[in-house]
């Protein structure tokens, strides 16, 4: 998703990693001690629900997670809206008074930085040790039109973010699964808008339609569990379900609709449509995001999927959920020419699929709670899993499985913290390999920026996330990357780094 710029930048870590990342700690500290301060001043209760950890491009899946209320929905129609622990918390009131006047408005920084603490492998001078940042600030607004106007069920909802810096997984040859979710696609401008679409909730919560402009995978392959972790083999949404560059993930929105509907209190069914745009993630093409014209529409995708929400004895929450999307974009064939040769031995230009598809079957379930707080905000352990799968005539990862375990409140006396471990592994599709393998017996250079077969590739990330105080969480981490790029020529990578999420309003 990034930019040729994004690449010079990652392979001059030393220079991100030494000075850059010294103004931006030192912007970092000085300015949450004087939002800490002031917000502290400021701040008074509110009596809204807190959705402690939302990061703001999570927010639509905190929708998806959540079943329909038990009893019908009063003063409004519309879902509430999120409202995260923040420094800011309610200054003089304002934002209860926002809120019950049909406003809520989010704003959000998140900083992710990581080194290598192995050397790279011997003979690539373009590789280098070294270590770098990566972070965005985001606003969402989000209106609720029966409160402002009396438009029954209606809300709109907006989001727009700003980033910079670039993964540290490029300095070692990695560019399959990066070391941080933050890392491009944002256009290095000001304000890229992301997301801007209107909702119609009926029926007490049991449908709801949404058009505008979407980001896909913020509402299918979803949920803000991921982002409990930093590497971008999980966080935003597991890395195989947009390995074409079709599907619509954050901070790149598309035209879209979207129809969800609950026939059963804990289980839903959705289903899309996006128009899918080339280049959605470049800076040629997309770098405000408020490009609206159709000059790079060229096919469309719709997923569907269904999910089933229980809580076992009544407070143990889970989330299954099985689904597939078809594309109708013209994508090349990995191996195979317009006449069905090799590719790779012919130079013929390779045969073009007009629809192809990809499917997944994600779970995540809280298996054992340690203690009860009043606030139904339980410490335990919840797992996650999944499996997704991609057309092999198309993809570059075939499939990806992965696993993770995630300790809320581990130690009594830190109720809030998190304890994380994950674990993925990504398996490259046959026709890659193989076009790969001709290619190299030939002397050319492979694609994918590989300077290797690619095969398959594992990442581990171990963390644990600090709540530091309201609104301000501070996340160590280490991350393993085994056969980077998912080339075995390559020295697997260990990398140590933290992860800073600031929640101002």
């Amino acid at each position: 998703m990034a930019g040729e710029r994004l690449a010079m930048l990652g392979l001059s870590g030393r220079v991100i990693g030494r000075s850059g990342v010294v103004v931006l700690g030192s912007f970092f500290r000085w300015g949450l001690i004087v939002a800490s301060v002031t917000g502290l001043v400021w701040s008074e209760p509110a009596a809204a629900n807190d959705d402690d950890d939302e990061e703001t491009g999570s927010e639509p899946s905190y929708q998806i997670n959540d079943p329909f209320p038990d009893r019908p929905m009063r003063p409004t129609t519309v879902p509430e809206f999120g409202q995260p622990k923040a420094i800011f918390y309610n200054p003089y009131g304002l934002t209860d008074w926002l809120r019950r006047h049909g406003i809520g408005l989010l704003f959000d920084t998140t900083n992710e930085y990581t080194g290598a603490v192995t050397p790279p492998t011997r003979g690539f001078p373009e590789y280098r040790q070294g270590s770098s940042n990566a972070g965005q600030y985001a606003v969402s607004l989000n209106m609720d039109w029966e409160r402002i106007a009396h438009v029954k069920g209606f809300a709109t909802h907006m989001v727009v973010t700003g980033r910079y810096g670039t993964p540290a997984n490029r300095m070692f040859g990695d560019w399959l699964n990066h070391s941080s979710e933050i890392y491009g696609g944002g256009g290095n401008v000001v304000v890229h808008l992301v997301m801007a679409y209107g909702e119609e909730t009926l029926y007490d919560g049991k449908l709801a339609i949404a058009a505008g402009r979407m980001a896909e995978l913020s509402d299918f392959v979803a949920s803000p569990l991921y982002c409990t972790f930093q590497n971008n083999a999980m966080c935003g949404r597991p890395r195989a379900a947009a390995d074409t560059g079709y599907a619509s993930t954050f901070p790149a929105g598309v035209w879209g609709t979207r129809v969800r509907g609950r026939p059963l209190h804990h289980a839903y069914i959705q289903f899309g449509l996006y128009l899918t745009e080339e280049g959605i993630f470049s800076y040629a093409m997309n770098r405000t995001g408020f490009k609206f014209n159709s000059a790079y529409i060229n096919g469309v995708r719709m997923p569907l999927e269904m999910g089933w929400e229980p809580k076992i004895g009544g407070t143990l929450a889970g989330h299954y959920k099985i689904g597939a999307a078809l594309t109708t974009a013209p994508q090349p064939d990995s191996f195979e020419d317009i006449t069905g040769r090799p590719y790779a031995l012919t130079g013929l230009p390779q045969r073009q699929h007009r629809a192809s598809y990809n499917a997944w079957v994600l779970m995540d379930q809280k298996f054992v709670t340690y203690r009860h707080r009043p606030d139904n905000k339980d410490p335990g352990l919840t797992g996650l899993w999944g499996f997704l799968y991609n057309d092999k005539r198309v993809s570059l990862r075939n499939w990806q499985v992965f696993a993770g375990l995630i300790s809320r409140g581990t130690f009594r006396g830190r109720p809030d913290d998190t304890l994380a471990l994950a674990f993925s592994y990504t398996a490259m599709s046959p026709g890659v390999q193989r076009s790969q393998e001709l290619l190299r017996a030939q002397g050319k250079a492979l694609p994918n920026r590989a300077t290797g077969i690619q095969r398959h590739a594992v990442v581990m990330e171990l963390n644990y996330g600090v709540h530091l105080f309201r609104g301000v969480l501070f996340q160590p981490v280490a991350e393993l990357f085994m056969r980077p790029n998912g080339q075995g020529n390559l020295r697997d990578a260990v990398l140590l780094g933290f992860k800073s999420h600031v929640e101002f309003l």
